[in-house]
């Protein structure tokens, strides 16, 4: 049992209870169980389908059985599988132990128990149950948790659609726009990467020491192994490579870590700017009873949630990436250096869902602040010199941009002002009254419609 006061991860530690979920996917138990389950279905494979010299075919009720050792796995056979990795130092041989172990309940399937583990590297276990484990983990529970967030924010996108809203480029205000469509943009590029993402296959290998069948083609020279090996991997449901050293390459490994991380480089970008607005009053926090915003200065309502987020979306950034940049290599047929890193896959995972936790939380606190939102298009008339100086250049009034630009740069202007210069315009009475009508809150162009367009895919 974990004391969170003591663990060294703060996975483990502080944010346990809202990644513990996890487990089933990241811990070493885990692990242990996807290669038990790989070693299984290798055994069952090669006695009922393969049908290989030596082996026959195992009863409904003997795969039961063999199953079972995967399906009813628990911590205390984790534990029995680590005390035969103790004498044996190696966790994929401490396995096949145990699973030789069980088998001396069952007279009839220990006299095929030297087919367990036939013809593998280690690596061929391992490869299979990290692809697995990553397959099941982004089905179950990344695709869903990320959904989430993207109906989230098209719900705010679709309430906040027509609401007007002073944009700012380099931190200056500049064309309006609205809340709605803001949040919109974000659902696209969020729907594109997990498009992108879902898109990634899941490979596998099968095919010896260092790719090429060696030891399977002198034991079953008749065998055609390179087929057993595509049918195996299809049969767990993952694409086929058989192009690889000792290793499988992580090519499509590095591939979808590199997705992850611009969906959570999306996801920074937008908590940043949320920051920024909460900071700006465009939006308002929600007071939870009770919890407080400093030690010392008791007015304050912290947008922690989006500070959250973007601490632990950094963190897993940083792991995701060196992953995708590590993984793909290996000194010539095998080097171990990305065993150990393998091992933080899950730490990488479970930043990000601690990030898109927070991020949750943190738009289900906030509320769009109208009043501020009117009061700053109210104090930036200026904006509006954008749309003058482009119908003074439909019409070929020469200079326009500089006539606006020596009207407003670096000034503050009114309606009045604004008024007063479309007025002396000479231009058709038609662009003239258009321009009258114009208000920085209802120069939006096609936002609204834009939002209103927009298609979820989730």
């Amino acid at each position: 049992m974990i004391d969170t006061l003591t663990a060294i991860s703060p996975l483990d530690g502080r944010y346990r209870e809202k990644v513990r979920h996890l487990e089933t996917y990241f811990s070493e138990y885990a692990l242990i169980r996807y290669r038990l389950f790989v070693e299984l279905e290798w055994f069952i494979f090669l006695c009922n389908e393969v049908k290989l010299d030596g082996t026959r075919l195992l009863t409904d009720a003997e795969i039961k059985i063999l199953r079972s050792l995967s399906t009813d796995f628990e911590v205390l056979d984790a534990k029995r599988v680590k005390e035969f990795e103790a004498t044996t130092n190696h966790d994929v041989k401490a396995v096949e132990y145990f699973i030789k172990e069980h088998l001396k309940a069952y007279p009839s399937l220990l006299e095929l128990g030297e087919f367990i583990h036939f013809s593998c590297t280690s690596e061929d276990i391992n490869n299979l149950s990290y692809a697995l484990i990553i397959k099941d983990f982004c089905t179950k529970e990344f695709l869903p948790v990320t959904s989430g967030v993207v109906v989230a924010l098209h719900q705010m996108a679709q309430k906040y659609k027509a609401v007007p809203m002073l944009a700012h480029t380099h931190g200056q205000p500049a064309s309006p726009t609205t809340v709605g469509k803001e949040l919109i943009n974000v659902v696209a590029r969020l729907e594109k990467q997990i498009e992108i993402l879902k898109r990634v296959e899941h490979t596998g290998k099968i095919n010896g020491a260092v790719g090429n069948f060696n030891a399977h083609l002198v034991a079953y020279p008749e065998v055609d192994w390179n087929s057993v090996s595509h049918r195996f991997l299809a049969y767990l449901g993952l694409q086929p490579n058989p192009y690889t050293t000792q290793i499988e390459p992580h090519d499509t490994m590095a591939e979808l870590f590199d997705a992850v991380a611009r969906i959570n480089t999306i996801l920074i970008d937008l908590s940043r700017d949320f920051w920024m607005y909460i900071a700006m009053k465009y939006f308002k926090q929600r007071v939870k009873a009770g919890e407080v915003g400093s030690s010392t200065m008791p007015h304050k309502v912290n947008p922690i949630d989006f500070e959250n987020a973007e601490g632990n979306l950094g963190v897993a950034n940083a792991l995701l990436r060196h992953m995708a940049e590590k993984l793909p290599i290996s000194r010539m047929q095998r080097d171990l250096s990305d065993s150990t890193v393998e091992r933080n896959i899950g730490s990488a995972f479970g930043y990000s869902v601690l990030a898109y936790k927070s991020l949750m939380n943190g738009l289900q606190k906030v509320e769009i602040n109208e009043d501020k939102l009117a009061e700053d298009l109210n104090d930036n008339w200026e904006v509006l010199t954008e749309p003058i100086q482009t119908v003074l250049r439909k019409n070929k009034i020469e200079g326009a941009y500089e006539k606006l630009k020596e009207l407003s740069r670096g000034k503050k202007l009114t309606d009045k002002e604004i008024s007063a210069f479309v007025k002396q315009l000479k231009i058709p009475e038609g662009d003239k009254k258009r321009l009258l009508s114009l208000t920085p809150g209802n120069y939006t162009g096609l936002a609204q419609k834009l939002v209103e367009n927009y298609k979820l895919k989730v």
